[in-house]
């Protein structure tokens, strides 16, 4: 039986790519921009490369790297091993989308609500996890709201609010010009000395609601709902977390990014908010670091994801 490598290479010739055979696991294949070389990475592996001086003598020193007894294979190149941080960081990003999709479709969940969605980011990632039920974006700032609903504008399943979430239906002034990192809270001593756009202090005047208020307007008409709290607040998502109030109960997982050094004044750390979280009922399954300090590879944020067991289906 042939391989998918080999099944490939017997393919491309009926896109007007033509294949020039070099053996086992390598063949030069060519069109328009020129050859590029296919090298195997194992079985029914491969990788396609320009041929050129440069590239040819990097893609000599990849290493596959097999993931256990998965299947996967992880190719590594220079740069990926000489930048470890950078590497493990969007590695652990992968991850946590990938685990969270898995976690979606096992619990059954319909609904996500995207809580701090800035442009929409989260809520893609999703998409292309392979997540096709409800999303509800929350996002309280006028500019990065307008961004947020252009992207959700052609997606029937994609609902957007503009306003933040606490623990009391209030106004307040959010902190603004801080990017992905805009916060209810002001900037710590930590926040300061690691972030210089923290220096910046713009506040815009926004709406805040509780979670258990809009819970029954995201959930319309949904049989059976079975909703998952993302929240990336910046420092608030305990504050968010109190607004459920009850309702948190019927949350069948959730994730939150908790801090182990704080960014933010006045912010629980990871020990008090996983605490929170366990007591309702939530238990881990998954911890995924954000952010790392270059100089002491300290991990600063983690994303954790945490679902109710009691809510897991039965076989």
């Amino acid at each position: 039986m042939s391989t998918l490598y080999r099944r490939l290479l017997d393919l491309m010739p009926r896109i007007g790519v033509q294949v020039t055979d070099l053996g086992p696991g390598k063949a030069v294949v060519s069109r328009r921009g020129g050859p590029y070389r296919v090298t195997g990475a194992g079985k029914d592996t491969w990788v396609l490369r320009p041929t050129g001086d440069a590239a040819r003598s990097e893609a000599a020193e990849d290493e596959a790297v097999r993931l256990g007894d998965s299947g996967a294979v992880l190719l590594m190149d220079p740069s990926a091993r000489r930048d470890e941080r950078g590497t493990q960081l969007a590695a652990a990003a992968y991850l946590c989308t990938q685990h969270v999709a898995a976690m979606l479709e096992l619990y059954g969940v319909n609904c996500v609500f995207d809580v701090g969605a800035n442009t929409g980011q989260y809520a893609k990632g999703l998409r292309r996890a392979g997540y096709t039920g409800r999303i509800v974006s929350f996002e309280p700032t006028s500019a990065t709201f307008a961004r947020l609903a252009k992207a959700a504008e052609d997606d029937p399943q994609w609902q957007v609010h503009r306003c933040g979430l606490g623990r009391e239906e209030s106004t307040a002034r959010i902190h603004t010009g801080w990017k992905t990192m805009n916060s209810l809270l002001p900037a710590s001593e930590y926040g300061k000395g690691r972030y210089s756009r923290f220096a910046k202090d713009d506040t815009e005047e926004i709406r805040v609601r509780r979670l258990d208020e809009v819970m029954d307007e995201a959930l319309a008409g949904l049989a059976d709902p079975r909703p998952y709290l993302k929240m990336d607040t910046q420092g608030y998502d305990l504050e968010v977390f109190g607004g459920a109030g009850e309702r948190i109960a019927e949350f069948v997982g959730m994730q939150s990014e908790v801090a182990v050094l704080k960014l933010y004044e006045g912010s629980p750390g990871m020990g008090e908010a996983v605490a929170r979280y366990e007591a309702a009922g939530f238990g881990i399954t998954g911890m995924y670091p954000v952010t790392r300090e270059a100089t002491t590879g300290r991990v600063i944020e983690f994303d954790c994801v945490l679902m109710r067991a009691a809510a897991a289906p039965t076989v």
